[in-house]
């Protein structure tokens, strides 16, 4: 068991580099803003369409199939799932509706429209909960996988470096926009530290041969706090070296010492994908609306 190379949402793809990776950080990040924002107030329609799109994206990029295949797989499951229990489910408008005529007067429907679309037993499926369950599950993968799509194909290094190019106006107001990239920058450096622990702890049982039949509920639950608690200690230990280590080598403060990882240069490619993206927002302005 390998959480560094099985864990299957967040970790970043350094081989094969594709042309998402050769984007800009910049502009995959304002891309990403985008898939996060259009869903808002959208109609299903649109909601679908973005799923194709992120599906297009992936496979027009040539991710490798074990990554992609391992990462959306479980994503589309819970994404059925939670289509298929909200489609059964209530749809919340539990209303008893008065007829204005009498019984013997009232006109029969000029139209086709039907809101129940299927009853068989207590089985019900309306329009209301169809269009539910559309926006939840597609909301769902939308958000997950576009975020994930850009941790797979942008390095941590150049996430954080782009977040402060975007975010230096904000200096001007007197936020501390270096010391906010430098803890977000260890946060991501420290993630593959807390899975290796995690890892080493879990193969310190296996290791045992630990028959949890016998331990019983009480047992097991006492030896799970104390691999817990080794796990935060474990934790701690490394902040501390990493903290010492820093100290060490001159990193007294944000502005000292900065490393610059990556130089940003917008190519014709980065151009592109701009362009694109305002022809995106105009389908989403002019198609995206919701249904009256």
């Amino acid at each position: 068991m390998d959480l560094l190379r099985s864990l299957p949402i967040g970790l970043y793809l350094e081989k094969p580099e594709t042309w998402l990776h050769k984007l800009d950080a910049r502009v995959k990040l304002i891309w990403l803003m985008s898939f996060l924002a259009t869903p808002l107030l959208a109609n299903p329609y649109w909601r679908l369409s973005l799923v194709g799109v992120l599906i297009i994206l992936t496979l027009s990029a040539a991710i490798p199939l074990r990554v992609w295949k391992q990462q959306m797989g479980l994503l589309m499951f819970l994404c059925i799932l939670v289509f298929l229990i909200t489609l059964i489910a209530p749809d919340g408008l539990a209303v008893n509706y008065q007829a204005r005529l009498p019984l013997g007067e009232i006109l029969p429907p000029s139209t086709d429209y039907q809101y129940v679309l299927f009853e068989k037993g207590r089985i019900l499926i309306t329009r209301r909960s169809l269009d539910l369950s559309v926006r939840i599950s597609t909301l769902l993968f939308t958000l997950v996988y576009s975020s994930n799509l850009y941790l797979l194909t942008t390095a941590p290094e150049e996430i954080t470096t782009g977040l402060e190019r975007l975010m230096q106006p904000l200096e001007k107001l007197k936020i501390p926009i270096t010391e906010i990239i430098l803890t977000l920058t260890l946060s991501l450096r420290f993630i593959p530290l807390v899975l290796e622990e995690i890892q080493n702890l879990i193969r310190s049982i296996r290791t045992r041969a630990i028959n949890w039949k016998k331990l019983g509920l009480k047992k097991s639950f006492n030896l799970w706090l104390l691999v817990a608690e080794r796990l935060l200690e474990n934790l701690l230990r490394r902040a501390e070296q990493i903290a010492l280590a820093m100290d060490v080598r001159g990193f007294t403060s944000p502005n000292e010492h900065r490393v610059q990882w990556h130089q940003f240069k917008l190519d014709w490619g980065d151009g592109l994908a701009m362009g694109i993206l305002v022809f995106f927002w105009y389908a989403r302005i002019v198609f995206g609306g919701m249904i009256s």
